[in-house]
């Protein structure tokens, strides 16, 4: 099970080692951390685990109901979109969510199986829950320059920002560096995603996290149709316009 970061302390222990696509990434380490912190564990293109204060959150968990054995049963599974990379019903049924909530945009409940229907709360763009204390913010994603661009049309995907007590998260979904996302405040860990031709060049990406200047990024979902998109030329052009902001790259495609 890989554990990346914990917040609030941000702190992170690695190593380099050599990914399935060639690019030398941080191996994490296990910090001790106090119990309100979050973890956070980066699982595989748009899925990760959130374990903060005894409950699990999952998010777009897909490709395989295995990938998430090493996790405790979710209390929370956040879905951002209908597409098989972020809505899997079959891994979804893989999984215990006997004590699961299921957050997702009604595109996405208007899918789901009948008994995975029963556990979603729908959210649309700009509406907010709260689940188990965690405070969930629906974002708009979107591509631009046109809303209604059928890859993903405004309306139809979320974008979550989740508030852990006082700390906030914010997961883009699949999107451009649209004015939503340029306008976030006080976030501390957003996930960024960068992929052609479905969304964004690594200079967008790069645009749109130094317009609202998370204390961290990772950039996540950056497999395209013809590859990798270069997460280190990323990071470079995000400290070139804030050396503050760490940008932590993470091998989100190990088998």
């Amino acid at each position: 099970m890989r554990t990346l970061l914990m917040l609030p302390l941000l702190v992170v222990a690695c190593s380099s080692t050599t990914s399935s696509n060639e690019m030398n990434v941080p191996a994490p380490s296990v910090t001790n951390m106090p119990e309100t912190s979050v973890s956070i564990h980066p699982i595989h293109h748009s899925a990760m685990a959130l374990v903060w204060n005894g409950h699990t959150v999952l998010v777009d968990p897909h490709d395989g109901a295995e990938r998430y054995k090493a996790y405790p049963a979710p209390e929370l599974v956040l879905i951002t979109d209908i597409h098989g990379d972020h809505m899997d019903p079959a891994t979804l049924h893989g999984l215990d969510l006997s004590k699961a909530k299921i957050v997702a945009p009604q595109a996405v409940m208007d899918q789901l199986p009948d008994d995975l229907k029963a556990r979603c709360t729908v959210l649309a763009n700009g509406e907010r829950g709260e689940e188990f204390g965690i405070g969930i913010g629906a974002i708009p994603m979107y591509n631009m320059p046109d809303p209604n661009d059928p890859r993903h049309p405004k309306g139809r995907g979320n974008g979550y920002v989740l508030t852990f007590g006082n700390q906030r998260i914010y997961i883009s979904g699949d999107t451009e560096d649209i004015p939503e996302m340029r306008a976030l405040t006080n976030i501390d860990v957003a996930f960024v995603c960068m992929n052609l031709p479905y969304t964004m060049t690594e200079q967008q990406a790069a645009s749109g996290v130094l317009a609202f200047h998370p204390k961290v990024v990772y950039p996540y979902h950056y497999r395209g149709k013809d590859g990798f998109s270069d997460v280190a030329l990323f990071k470079k052009l995000v400290n070139e316009g804030d050396p503050k902001i760490d940008v932590q790259l993470v091998d989100w495609y190990a088998e």
